[in-house]
């Protein structure tokens, strides 16, 4: 374990709560154990723990969050990823290959959301020539967390949003089946809408999207 996350996996045991942690484990349909520590108090005992250990240098981060990961529960791996979008700006492209070990690595909703739109969109839109590579990479993977990353990295792009890409990597999973690809579908399109509504009400029109998707893609247009 690394010496950094050891203390903090000490932290956690203590201020364990096992109602909340059955809650918690039960909204993430029994994926992961939790601690049953709520995100606000989490931050508040990474925030006294970095206090006392010192926060994390950049070069720490792929070790920290690999041993993180390493560890069953949820709270550790989600320390992890507030690490990653607190300093993605700091990153780069060279770090790309660690953000796509960590989506697919206990893959669920909440990690891969934090680090596909935190840390591999804010490092795509600072070095747009790397951006075709690797949505095409994500797109085409047969692991369904990197479909969904290509198609939310942008979600907070606004208007500079390639919208030629989005909506070709929505086609290549328009009739997907899985829940969490028609939901990004949805998402990523109603995103877009608040700043190009009649791109994405003509895009929705002329596609045969999932009930899901242009429930979500018209949420608010």
């Amino acid at each position: 374990m690394h010496p950094w996350i050891a203390p903090l996996h000490a932290t956690f045991k203590h201020h364990a709560n096992a109602e909340n942690a059955a809650a918690m484990s039960a909204y993430m349909k029994d994926r992961f154990p939790f601690f049953g520590i709520k995100a606000p108090q989490r931050r508040e005992l990474v925030k006294e723990h970095s206090a006392l250990y010192g926060a994390p240098a950049l070069d720490e981060l792929p070790a920290i969050a690999r041993s993180a990961f390493a560890l069953p529960q949820r709270e550790l791996h989600q320390v992890a990823v507030d690490l990653f979008m607190k300093h993605a700006k700091k990153l780069g492209p060279a770090d790309l290959p660690l953000v796509e070990e960590l989506i697919t690595t206990k893959s669920w909703w909440d990690s891969v959301d934090g680090l596909a739109i935190h840390v591999a969109g804010v490092i795509l839109k600072k070095h747009p020539k790397e951006i075709a590579k690797w949505s095409k990479r994500w797109i085409g993977s047969s692991d369904m967390w990197l479909n969904r990353t290509a198609i939310l990295f942008q979600a907070r792009w606004k208007e500079d949003t390639d919208q030629a890409l989005l909506f070709a990597n929505i086609d290549r999973h328009v009739g997907h089946k899985d829940f969490f690809i028609r939901k990004a579908i949805g998402w990523s399109l109603r995103e877009l809408g608040a700043t190009d509504p009649e791109a994405v009400s003509a895009f929705v029109r002329s596609r045969k999207l999932s009930p899901l998707s242009e429930r979500e893609a018209m949420k608010h247009l």
